[in-house]
């Protein structure tokens, strides 16, 4: 793998790790509705999708959070991350995601890329500091911007459907997405960094999900399900923790995809912590969609697919 392929790889790695690091495999955006029948009268909710409605509210009310997670992708990449989030005006948050294993993170170490990342959310984009080695090949700039629009244009229909669930994005879309499914059972109860939590599990389609709950046009979807079929994903496995304050504490997500297992896992925490994240100044900073365009690389719909981004 020469270096100009592994410097667009390392560009698309970041898009991914950055944007699994916080929306995961995807995000049922709008599931909260209230119990209301169309003409006024109250459906009947299950015992357990009245508490997972609560712990949505709960979590979704607390605004801000640590939060820990990993992600891998079969033996492909691997990746934790530690920092704080705030959603309640737009996602906000800074994270630092290490490359903990996989090929192409030992492809990346080979050819000088940073064994961390340095990343900051905002509403519109968000950026990533890859390192010293990275800054040097960008004109001494520290920080690659990726604006979410431009992830839509260069990512095609999997682009727009992460910049749709991205601006959106909170810890509780595990929970939105097992409402969605229909699909959930109580495991019972077990400790969560020593608390007690309780533990529930489910299955959802990714596709199915994805057309009820984005706002993908009908070709957008079409091509979005052909780039699902590719990467070989079909339904995704949920398993969630609420504590007894009915607040997300730890979430797991796991797909089959044609490079091998996808696992996406997230423990949150000190709910209610200040959270300051700002855009780094101009001067140090490159537009990934002008990186790209240097490197003579077109759209694609791998630089930011989340599940297949990591192909």
């Amino acid at each position: 793998m020469n270096s100009t392929t592994v410097r667009r790889t390392a560009l698309g790695i970041a898009a991914a790790a950055a944007l699994t690091s916080v929306a995961a495999c995807g995000s049922a955006g709008g599931t909260g509705k209230s119990d209301k029948a169309a003409g006024g009268g109250t459906i009947h909710v299950s015992p357990i999708a009245a508490v997972l409605r609560t712990a949505e509210q709960s979590t979704d009310k607390a605004n801000s959070a640590t939060v820990r997670s990993t992600m891998s992708v079969g033996d492909v990449i691997s990746t934790s991350s530690t920092g704080s989030l705030r959603w309640g005006d737009g996602l906000r948050g800074d994270l630092t995601i290490t490359y903990t294993g996989g090929r192409l993170a030992e492809a990346m170490r080979k050819n000088g890329a940073a064994p961390a990342m340095h990343a900051r959310y905002l509403p519109d984009a968000y950026y990533v500091n890859m390192g010293a080695a990275s800054a040097q090949r960008m004109g001494g700039r520290h920080w690659l911007k990726y604006a979410y629009d431009d992830l839509a244009k260069f990512g095609g229909a999997s682009g727009s459907y992460m910049k749709d669930q991205i601006q959106t994005a909170t810890p509780n879309s595990s929970v939105q997405m097992l409402l969605a499914s229909g699909d959930v059972k109580k495991v019972g109860e077990e400790p969560v960094s020593g608390a007690r939590a309780t533990h529930y599990s489910g299955t959802v389609n990714v596709a199915d999900l994805a057309g009820r709950s984005s706002n993908l046009t009908a070709e957008q979807m079409s091509a979005l399900k052909a780039q699902l079929d590719t990467a070989g994903i079909t339904t995704e496995t949920i398993d969630i923790w609420i504590n007894d304050q009915n607040l997300l504490v730890k979430k797991s997500e796991k797909a089959h995809t044609a490079k091998g297992e996808l696992t996406n896992t997230a423990s949150y925490s000190d709910y209610g912590v200040q959270v300051s994240a700002e855009a780094p100044p101009a001067g140090d900073t490159k537009d990934f969609k002008d990186l790209m365009n240097s490197l003579g690389t077109p759209g694609s719909g791998n630089v930011a697919s989340g599940s297949a981004s990591a192909s």
